[in-house]
């Protein structure tokens, strides 16, 4: 079992005090994840040189995570992502969900006091760091009292891995990510730009101009969508093509390959950086993985050292189920029944190259 302790990180505007929890695995190796909103603040893993990197954007204190508007490595739901005009329909009845003022007519990432907004209960357990937060009904629209875990650990292989639990007393929406942004060249670094990718998808979701899924299912193939060799993030960022003139950039999802709903773990992206050495496989038991360069990004944000991070200065790679999925019934349904468990899995592997 990795090493875990907790040392304080300052207080939220309503004066509770909150924790840093850093996890030590057998190489020294350490994940720093917030008891608020299940930040992960620091990823620190040695370079091709030995050298300890930080690999996560973030802050340097919890009041930061409370200002900020861009999910900086949260866990977020009820939802994951947008649900057009707020409109939910489970089992036909329609819920109407919070409007997210940024969004204006829209629902996105759970609305204005989802997960990655609340302080989480913590416990140090034999499968890592257990935190728990429960959403009473009616939060942001959504049906039933929901109680949700995810258990944090860092292994001796350099498996960060997060392991989500859910159970509601209705049954309502149930799509959980984490909004990590990794640099590989380490967080200080301007932009991911030259880092390498690669995604073990053949297909994306095809959007329209307000990020929506249209229900169309595009081949990567012959476009700039296309991850399946890998490739520097920012080789065809800028080409004009409708899906990135769209989305400033990727902001897409991408359908795993040989994905089924039966709890194991694949493959979904490869990540490199000459520079460091680095390297990070993710992998999900979830159908879809948003890739994400952190386009709207404001230099204004500073992050960890008074870094400032600006457009494409990380990349996210959200797994989950896809955009506004409930718009269209061919894809996989994220609805949790009154009953049932929500069991998923994601893990991002650290290695050199």
């Amino acid at each position: 079992m990795a090493n875990i302790i907790a040392e304080p990180f300052g207080k939220i505007s309503d004066g509770t005090e909150c924790k840093l929890f850093t996890i030590t695995n057998a190489k020294g190796n350490q994940l720093k994840i917030c008891d608020y909103g299940c930040r992960v603040q620091s990823w620190i893993v040695k370079d091709k040189d030995g050298k300890p990197t930080d690999i996560v954007l973030g802050f340097d204190n919890v009041a930061k995570y409370e200002e900020d508007d861009s999910c900086m490595g949260g866990v977020i739901g009820r939802h994951a992502n947008r649900i057009r005009y707020g409109k939910a329909v489970i089992n036909g009845k329609e819920y109407q969900l919070e409007l997210n003022a940024n969004e204006g007519k829209n629902h996105i990432h759970g609305g204005s006091k989802a997960f990655h907004y609340h302080l989480w209960q913590s416990e140090i357990t034999e499968e890592g760091l257990k935190l728990t937060h429960v959403s009473p009904d009616g939060t942001a629209g959504y049906p039933g009292n929901m109680t949700v875990t995810a258990t944090f650990n860092l292994t001796d292989e350099d498996e960060l891995s997060i392991t989500y639990e859910a159970v509601c007393d209705k049954d309502t929406v149930c799509n959980l990510t984490n909004h990590a942004y990794f640099n590989l060249d380490g967080f200080q670094a301007s932009d991911v730009l030259e880092q390498k990718l690669q995604i073990f998808a053949d297909e994306i979701t095809e959007h329209d101009e307000d990020s929506f899924p249209t229900g169309v299912i595009r081949k990567v193939e012959g476009t700039p969508m296309d991850f399946r060799q890998l490739t520097a993030i920012g080789a065809r960022i800028d080409d004009k093509y409708d899906q990135l003139i769209w989305g400033r950039g990727y902001d897409h999802n991408y359908i795993i390959l040989d994905w089924q709903k039966d709890g194991k773990l694949r493959k979904a992206a490869y990540a490199e950086s000459d520079k460091t050495g680095i390297t990070m496989t993710t992998y999900t038991t979830l159908p879809g993985v948003q890739l994400y360069t952190a386009n709207y990004q404001c230099y204004a944000i500073k992050g960890k050292n008074g870094i400032a991070y600006g457009p494409r200065s990380g990349f996210c790679l959200e797994t989950q189920y896809f955009p506004n999925s409930l718009e269209h019934a061919h894809f996989p349904q994220p609805i949790l029944l009154k009953g049932e468990v929500y069991k998923a899995k994601t893990v991002y592997k650290a290695g050199i190259k």
